[in-house]
This record gives structure tokens, sequence and C-alpha cells, in this order.
């Protein structure tokens, strides 16, 4: 795989596309997380995602690194899909983490990346790592996203 600034701009305008697919996914992520912990969460828009999106590759050492992620993604398929279930969840589980950004929030969405994925499946003429793809772009996203009570509040950790 070649990665170039026009591969990069490539997958970047393939992520932004995926609203449709990757919005419904997380607020329904977001609802079931909310549900377990008591809490109620924002919902995203469409445009809410784009504009996560446009932060994450507006790096451009971030943005090369998760355009190489989703293009492994996009093309990664195994006979079976069995034998690679432990390549395209760790590349997914990274992805979603990459897309968060610093600790906490990278640990919180690769926690995430697997309530996501088992809420996304592909269909049979999908590659084995599209619905892994998807799951990791929802759970980026949802957690780099603030809607969550802890936080809109500062920590109470902070040492002044």
């Amino acid at each position: 795989m070649q990665l170039t600034p026009e591969t990069v701009a490539e997958e970047y305008e393939w992520v932004k596309e995926r609203d449709d697919a990757v919005v419904p996914l997380i607020n329904e992520t977001r609802a079931h997380l909310g549900d377990q912990f008591g809490v109620d969460v924002d919902t995203l828009t469409a445009a809410d995602y784009t504009a996560a999106i446009d932060d994450v590759f507006a790096d451009g050492d971030r943005a090369v690194n998760v355009a190489a992620l989703v293009r492994l993604l996009r093309e990664l398929d195994v006979t079976g899909d069995y034998p690679g279930f432990v390549v395209d969840e760790l590349l997914g589980r990274e992805l979603a983490a990459m897309i968060a950004g610093e600790q906490p929030l990278r640990l919180l969405a690769e926690a995430t990346f697997h309530v996501a994925d088992v809420r996304t499946h592909g269909s049979d003429t999908d590659t084995a790592g599209a619905d892994d793809l998807d799951a990791a772009l929802a759970a980026g996203v949802q957690t780099r996203v603030p809607g969550w009570p802890w936080q809109q509040t500062g920590s109470p950790f902070t040492v002044t």
C-alpha cells in the first residue's frame, strides 16, 4: 500500500461519506451505553460526525495513520472470516483509539469499539474488515465528541 497526500484525501472523503451508516451506529451505541450507566447521552448529527472527522484529518500525522488503518480495513478479507478475526479486531480497536485522541479517551474508544462491533454486521458481499471499520469509526467519533455528563464539568482530580 502506498500512502500519499492524495491517498489520505481519498480516505478522508470516503470516511466523511460514511455518515449515513456510522451516525446511526454512534447514536445506538451511545443509547445502549447510556442505559448501562443510567445517564442520558447526547445524540450526534451528521454535521457533528463530519466536524469530528474534519478535526481528525486536520492533524496530518494522525491523518496518515488513520487513512492507513481505514484502507487496510476496507481491503481486509479472509476466507471464512474467522481466521482473520484477530487482525480486524486489532485494526478496528486501534483505529477507534486513534480517532478518539489521547488518554483516557483512547482507552474508552478501544472498549467502546467492542460494544459498537457487536451492533454492526456487514453483508455477505462486504470484506471481513467492513463491519469493524464502521464500528471503529462509530466508537472513535462517539468518544471524541462530548455529550456524556462526565465531560460537561472539570475533573475533580485537577491539581491547581
